[in-house]
């Protein structure tokens, strides 16, 4: 059975008992009629040819109060555009899918680029950017559900979840983010266990009391990527156009909201999507580029709070790091066994050693720039700027879908 712990600096809404899907599904449909809600995904076009999509494709149709679906397509040329615009051709809810490589959202990047609101490289962030923005020029919308395209056991549950703490008023929640177990016969999950919650942990012996990372370790999976959030909140968040995008907004998220109005909630017994590979020896691939990107979101997080950075610091980071990162692993290695799952002892070890690395060039990489890739403008500055820009994005939208 779950238990119902509570501790950290924002609320944890645990999965207890044996609730009726039916129930939450009538209270969310309730709900919707006053406050619409769109769930956004993000999502390559190399992702049509995985077994995902079709699964959440048939769920979402499923879904009463769910009023609109968007999708941000990446890496796509004009038949993968019409391929999507086809798969996606018979849902109940209303479809938009969001053309980043089309001609005219190309036309509108060059037009923020001009203005000096460039959303940064292609990736997760810029595509998620993309589609709050058009969710916000719809203007209609009153809460998002963002998740990825490539979880494998998707269902109604899931999303359920994860809306009900930002749909009902009662509760009344602006930010939501997932958790849960990525476990099947193994433990995976590595950047979170051996990496992210380490460093962090590195960081608060190094920097006690600091209030910021006492909230990013509030959180029991922080880079989830499953979240939703409220159409209030939307306008003011910045965020990496890169890996670290999840950490940055956590971070953003802790600076616009109150800490009573954000929440994590626990999704799934057991989730499972794409697996990324670690190679140490590739460190612009994989979980070694998420890991580089995640720690210079760090690194300018700290250096936002006041943190000046002196020559011996490096060298106690990166000794910290891989003592608690070992003692993550004996913990992991216990859990495994009592549990009877597999645990290969030597790969978690190596993972920490790659980690490490990445961990050196992070900061190498972060000495030499350190404001790397800007984080994406804020709807509010775009809007500010460009008045008329949201009239354009919706237009370029709806006449890409026709």
């Amino acid at each position: 059975m779950a238990d119902f712990f509570q501790n950290g600096m924002i609320t944890t809404l645990h999965r207890i008992g044996e609730p009726k899907l039916e129930t939450i599904e009538a209270e969310l449909l309730e709900y919707s009629r006053t406050k619409p809600l769109t769930i956004l995904i993000p999502c390559l076009v190399t992702e049509f040819r995985g077994r995902a999509l079709p699964l959440i494709r048939e769920t979402i149709k499923k879904l009463k109060y769910v009023d609109k679906l968007v999708i941000t397509l990446d890496l796509a040329d004009r038949a993968g555009f019409n391929h999507a615009k086809r798969f996606f051709g018979d849902m109940p809810q209303k479809v938009r899918i969001i053309w980043i490589d089309g001609k005219r959202v190309s036309r509108l990047l060059k037009i923020l680029k001009l203005n000096d609101l460039d959303p940064g490289p292609r990736g997760k962030g810029r595509a998620v950017w993309f589609g709050v923005g058009y969710i916000l020029a719809r203007g209609k919308e009153q809460a998002i559900v963002v998740h990825d395209a490539d979880i494998i056991n998707y269902d109604r549950w899931l999303v359920a979840r994860l809306v009900y703490p930002v749909l009902n008023p009662s509760l009344n929640y602006e930010f939501c983010k997932s958790y849960y177990a990525r476990v099947t016969d193994r433990l995976y999950g590595r950047v979170t266990r051996l990496f992210f919650t380490p460093l962090l942990r590195t960081f608060k012996r190094i920097f006690p009391g600091m209030k910021i990372l006492e909230y990013l370790d509030s959180f029991r999976y922080p880079l989830s990527g499953e979240l939703s959030f409220t159409t209030e909140l939307a306008p003011h968040l910045m965020v990496p156009a890169d890996w670290g995008l999840e950490l940055g907004l956590l971070v953003q998220v802790f600076y616009t909201v109150s800490l009573d109005r954000i929440c994590q909630t626990d999704i799934a017994d057991r989730f499972d999507h794409k697996h990324q590979s670690l190679i140490r020896s590739k460190p612009h691939q994989g979980l070694m580029r998420m890991a580089i990107d995640i720690t210079k979101t760090f690194f300018r997080t700290l250096s936002e709070e006041g943190v000046v950075f002196h020559s011996g610091f490096f060298k106690t980071l990166r000794l910290s790091y891989i003592r608690i990162a070992k003692s993550f692993v004996k913990k992991y290695n216990d859990l495994a066994k009592i549990n009877q799952l597999r645990f290969d002892l030597h790969r978690e070890m190596t993972a920490v050693e790659s980690f490490a690395r990445a961990l050196e060039i992070a900061y190498d990489e972060f000495i030499r720039s350190p404001v790397g890739v800007p984080l994406t403008p804020s709807w509010h500055r775009v809007f500010a700027a460009i008045p008329e820009f949201f009239d354009l994005l919706n237009q370029a939208v709806e006449e890409d879908n026709k």
